[in-house]
């Protein structure tokens, strides 16, 4: 099956015009006329999931991050970025990436989010970017929300920002957005949120959306691996005939200690 071919029933679900403007999302190495009979489903692409790549003789790598997220002024083995790239090349492996798109979707990983956490009355975040979600969870306290959070994506710890220790605060309207979404924290206040969840929430976006009224959780932005299983679910489901694996590679780049 060429590579036109594989990608086409997922992008009739998840459209590349789906992503934020100027996101590289699509065929990002290889040719749409190569053949593909094995494809591995990542989150990262890192010198691990090349590696894993190779001994398993696929032909594409499905990535949520793009392996290339800003122009290549060059292409050695000098630069680590470009050592993956050419490694990939050299090998003949082709490189496809769902990026903002696959957050945006309807159906998509905002949406797998919610549904793990049973939220209600879910609506859109961000109405211009199509990303991020918001809605309702039964009356909770700080501490067992984030407790719930912890279960549902599998975290030994994750960070809380709270000026109020004891955890007490009530929840009720959530808003969540998945990867880096701190930007976002005033469409979240705009929405009614109680608890806004995202990654990488920096020290100064966290006094801004304390001053808001509002708490965060920040798991990680790691619990977007959920794109592996999910992915590469979706895609069986549209071709049972191409043999799809799901990488084992470690990339999250922090360990809990």
């Amino acid at each position: 099956m060429k590579l036109s071919e594989f990608v086409a029933p997922y992008e009739a679900f998840c459209p590349q015009a789906l992503a934020v403007e100027g996101d590289p999302v699509g065929l990002q190495i290889g040719s749409l006329n190569q053949e593909v009979k094995k494809v591995l489903v990542t989150l990262d692409i890192r010198e691990q999931t090349v590696r894993e790549a190779v001994e398993n003789n696929v032909d594409l790598i499905f990535a949520k991050h793009p392996v290339i997220f800003r122009p290549l002024s060059n292409l050695t083995d000098l630069d680590t970025q470009e050592h993956i790239v050419l490694d990939l090349a050299r090998a003949g492996i082709a490189v496809y990436t769902s990026h903002t798109n696959i957050d945006a979707v309807t159906g998509g990983m905002n949406d797998w989010f919610c549904e793990m956490l049973g939220l209600t009355s879910v609506g859109v975040l961000d109405e211009t970017e199509k990303v991020g979600r918001v809605g309702n969870t039964d009356l909770t306290s700080l501490s067992e929300f984030a407790e719930q959070v912890k279960t549902v994506f599998g975290l030994e710890r994750l960070r809380l920002v709270t000026y109020d220790h004891t955890l007490t605060q009530k929840i009720q309207r959530v808003a969540i957005c998945g990867g880096s979404g701190g930007k976002f924290w005033p469409q979240a206040q705009a929405k009614g949120a109680d608890v806004y969840i995202t990654g990488d929430i920096y020290y100064h976006t966290a006094h801004d959306l304390l001053s808001s009224g509002m708490s965060a959780i920040d798991p990680g932005h790691y619990i977007e691996h959920l794109f592996v299983p999910k992915v590469a679910e979706k895609l069986r489901s549209f071709h049972s005939g191409i043999e799809i694996l799901e990488s084992q590679a470690m990339t999250n780049p922090f360990y809990d200690f």
